[in-house]
């Protein structure tokens, strides 16, 4: 078509306002504009006042469009929600995770705002780019309707983008789109835009932002107020017990976690066995609470009934002042002045958001997530020898930080069990295979990368190591016979992480007051795990240098130790506690303080602590200042249950039993 021809004026004010707008987004100029002989001087007055009115806005005549979040279908099949890096890439997202074997579709009923032709766009990532540049191993399609996209999706670039799908005819206004994964090796979809206007949506995280809220019709209006006199935010174990130990204390908690299950590294998502000691001087009853939802049976990686999920809901249930937020992460906040007065979740699924408002708040997110919204001081990395005098720490300050864990397991059938060729850019051979049927803790990545903006990274390099080495070990191993007959049962798509940013209270625990057993006044519950600091396995290392993903660990047993009250609360951030591994720590003390047992029982002196705070009408530093002899008191009986039996003697850890020579 040549540009004489490119406007035929028909005198309706939507056809003139539609085509002139796509004249003026082509770019053409206006003089290749022809009009037609029966056009009148209203037909001209009308072409010049939309001229004028464009001029003013040029998105004055918008596209009919629709934005469907992958992470809102009702019918998700197969497909599963991950939340882990909206912080990155801006939002929730579904994952064709099926180790290997397609997933069922995931589906929903849409409601197009007209019918016609609509350009499809999907936001989603070839995630093997960062090892391999050819088609990645994601891959999925669409159907609108009853036409399924002949694009695959998911195979090309090299970050989160818009693909292009191609062109539907809608007929129906409402029509049931589906997501078909076709290879179950992690496909994942954001979002499906559809578009009269062939133009993807914006990619810059901040252009995107406003784009969905626009679509998606989301306002500041539109938000749900909840108030509460102590918000928690993180459900692992320091979470849920910082909620009951202050909800038992009478205050009414909010308790917001991001996943559907509790526990964090315990739950079934993850799978980590607990660690370390409770009932322990000088507070022996701190820790009673683990009594009474804590798993029983002890290992990583094992089936998931074992990690007990909802009896931690139901504990968590059964008490009438905790209001437990599941799939709802925190993503912002308001302060005034050094302190926060609210903060704004957003539910995983449907996109709610919901402003929760109160005088004290509690970061048990594990990456000091709310602190470091709240500009609260944080370290990250490990620590020069100078700074504290630690024997452990490097010479160099640097940025190395325990890694995350992607624990897998197999089980073995009656039948011969294939498993697709995997080849995106890890090659194993039989000296570097492992010949193993699970992996645990030591399938750990990340190491030398950042656990907060590389984490997606992290996660997905854990994903492909484990699929690489089953491939290997089934289709070319010489071994390939022992393995015939298992598949893969369990991935962890939610990675287990160890370390990450660590929030600076009043004081930083260090690993010379452990090893030489400097007490302080302010001591609360005791850590008991030996000092266990990870790193590369030299032999992981000698065949991928830079790329380790197995671990060793190196222990320093100590003396069970009472943790200082001021490690447990912001320096900077008046009325922000924090509990579990983003405590005030250096890397090396962190080695002890953050396995779940000991993170459960400094939850649980965050929340008794929080009821003085709320009892008193001061900040969490008042309660050190002028009632830590309340506290004492609180501590001495502890917030859960007397008379159970120990039912937590598994993964103690080794500790020391003769007291060190105290230094004053």
């Amino acid at each position: 078509m040549n540009k004489e021809s490119l406007l035929t004026f028909i005198p309706s004010f939507d056809s003139t306002e539609m085509v002139f707008y796509s004249v003026m987004r082509k770019g053409y100029p206006i003089n290749s504009i022809k009009i037609n002989n029966y056009n009148n001087t209203i037909n001209f007055m009308r072409f010049f006042f939309l001229l004028f009115l464009s001029l003013l806005s040029p998105f004055y005549i918008s596209a009919a469009e629709l934005l469907v979040e992958a992470e809102s279908f009702p019918q998700k099949g197969g497909w599963v929600v991950d939340q882990q890096f909206m912080d990155l890439m801006g939002s929730p997202y579904l994952i064709a995770h099926g180790m290997g074997v397609p997933v069922a579709d995931a589906s929903q009923s849409v409601t197009f705002p007209k019918k016609g032709n609509f350009y499809v766009y999907v936001r989603t990532y070839n995630w093997t780019s960062p090892w391999f540049l050819g088609k990645g191993p994601g891959q999925f399609k669409l159907t609108v309707g009853n036409k399924r996209l002949s694009t695959v999706a998911g195979v090309q670039g090299t970050r989160w983008e818009w693909q292009y799908l191609g062109k539907v005819n809608i007929r129906n206004k409402q029509v049931v789109i589906s997501l078909n994964d076709l290879t179950g090796f992690d496909g994942r979809c954001d979002a499906i835009y559809f578009s009269t206007n062939k133009q993807a949506p914006p990619s810059d995280m901040a252009l995107l932002y406003k784009f969905r809220r626009r679509l998606l019709n989301i306002s500041n209006v539109s938000r749900r107020n909840e108030h509460f006199d102590f918000v928690v935010c993180g459900g692992g174990l320091a979470g849920m017990c910082a909620a009951m130990a202050a909800a038992r204390q009478g205050l009414k908690v909010a308790l917001i976690n991001d996943r559907p299950v509790l526990g964090g590294n315990n739950s079934s998502e993850i799978r980590v066995h607990l660690g370390g000691r409770i009932e322990l001087s000088p507070y022996k009853e701190l820790g009673n609470m683990v009594k009474e939802f804590g798993p029983v049976k002890w290992g990583n990686a094992q089936p998931a009934g074992n990690y007990m999920d909802e009896k931690k809901k139901e504990w968590i249930d059964s008490e009438p002042n905790i209001s437990l937020f599941s799939n709802c992460r925190v993503i912002a906040l308001q302060k005034k002045g050094n302190s926060i007065q609210s903060v704004l979740a957003k539910h995983i699924e449907t996109g709610e958001e919901i402003l929760f408002t109160s005088p004290l708040f509690s970061d048990c997110t594990g990456d000091g997530t709310v602190g470091a919204l709240a500009g609260a001081d944080y370290m990250m990395g490990r620590e020069a020898k100078s700074e504290y005098g630690e024997l452990r720490a490097p010479e160099v300050a640097d940025k190395l930080t325990m890694g995350s864990s992607v624990q897998w397991h197999s089980i073995e059938g009656k039948q011969p069990e294939a498993f697709p060729l995997f080849e995106y850019g890890m090659i194993f051979n039989e000296e570097s295979k492992n010949a193993i049927t699970m992996g645990d803790w030591t399938w750990e990545t990340g190491m030398n990368f950042d656990q907060i903006k590389d984490f997606e990274y992290i996660r997905d390099y854990g994903l492909m190591v484990v699929y690489s080495n089953w491939s290997y070990l089934k289709n070319k191993s010489i071994e390939k016979i022992k393995f015939q007959k298992r598949k893969l049962d369990w991935v962890a798509y939610i990675a287990g992480k160890r370390e990450s940013r660590r929030l600076i209270g009043d004081y930083v625990l260090t690993g010379n007051d452990l090893m030489q057993y400097k007490i302080y006044p302010d001591g609360t519950a005791s850590t008991s795990w030996s000092i266990d600091l990870h790193s590369a396995d030299s032999i992981n290392s000698k065949f991928f240098p830079g790329k380790e993903f197995l671990s060793i660990a190196v222990h320093t047993p100590i003396y069970p130790y009472p943790v200082p009250y001021r490690c447990l609360y912001s320096r900077n951030v008046d009325n922000l506690y924090m509990a579990g591994r983003n405590i005030s720590v250096t890397h090396v003390a962190l080695g002890t303080i953050r396995v779940m047992r000991t993170t459960a029982m400094l939850g649980e002196v965050v929340g008794l602590a929080a009821s003085l705070c709320n009892k008193n009408q001061v900040k969490p530093r008042d309660v050190y200042q002028a009632h830590f002899s309340e506290l004492i008191e609180l501590m001495k009986k502890g917030a859960g249950k007397h008379g159970l039996e120990n039912n937590q003697l598994y993964n103690e850890g080794n500790c020391l039993w003769e007291k060190p020579q105290i230094v004053n």
